[in-house]
């Protein structure tokens, strides 16, 4: 899952990136609004978390940007206000959730994932594909009976190839879901994890290379 953190308060901002990157996100962060417009133009995210009272854009506007563009990108809002009504306005602009703060982070990654399911193809809560039984949300990973113990990269790696149903998916593909911006686009990171994964999942080997297109399972 890709997520777009755009907070104002900066050691809020990474500490929520930075409990979301140990629950196998890719997570970029952003500190103003107008910043955030910027990334969500060139980026494809599956949940935006974002602070209302944003310097620059205020968060409102970022907010209404997203459902003008048409894009599947779902918004949780986070606001110091607890009142009902800053909550109600926030969601006839367009916020699919809204978390006032302070807040549970456990509450946080169960609304970050809600949402990153609703931004895709419904799926199963559990997915199941080639004798491999994922859960995202305990983070669990079992291959015919045997639990499978992942680094977080590794398990998004998994993840997004599961959710693809059978269909190739590229290195690029790979790299946008489970990697942040700040990765070279050029490292061979995704192959070495992808090696990685094959030899903790074991044999018969379910992650097949499609020459010149990607993986697929």
């Amino acid at each position: 899952m890709r997520v777009l953190v755009v907070e104002d308060e900066q050691l809020l901002a990474e500490a929520v990136a930075t409990g979301l990157r140990r629950e196998a996100m890719a997570v970029d962060v952003v500190y103003d609004g107008e910043a955030a417009l910027q990334r969500i133009a060139v980026n494809d995210y599956d949940v935006v978390v974002l602070d209302r009272d944003l310097p620059l854009v205020h968060g409102d506007d970022v907010c209404r940007s997203v459902v003008d563009q048409g894009l599947a990108t779902r918004v949780i809002m986070l606001t110091a206000s607890g009142d009902i009504s800053d909550r109600v306005e926030g969601l006839e602009i367009g916020a699919d959730d809204y978390l006032p703060k302070p807040f549970a982070f456990s509450e946080l990654v169960a609304r970050v994932r809600a949402l990153g399911r609703r931004a895709t193809v419904p799926l199963p809560p559990v997915l199941e594909r080639a004798g491999i039984s994922l859960d995202p949300g305990r983070r669990e990973v079992i291959r015919d009976g045997r639990p499978v113990q992942l680094a977080p990269k590794e398990f998004a790696v998994l993840e997004v190839l599961m959710r693809a149903g059978g269909a190739v998916v590229s290195a690029e593909q790979l790299l946008e879901k489970a990697w942040d911006e700040h990765t070279d686009p050029f490292t061979n990171v995704v192959r070495v994890t992808v090696m990685t994964l094959r030899r903790k999942l074991g044999d018969p080997p379910v992650i097949v290379t499609v020459p010149g297109s990607g993986y697929r399972i």
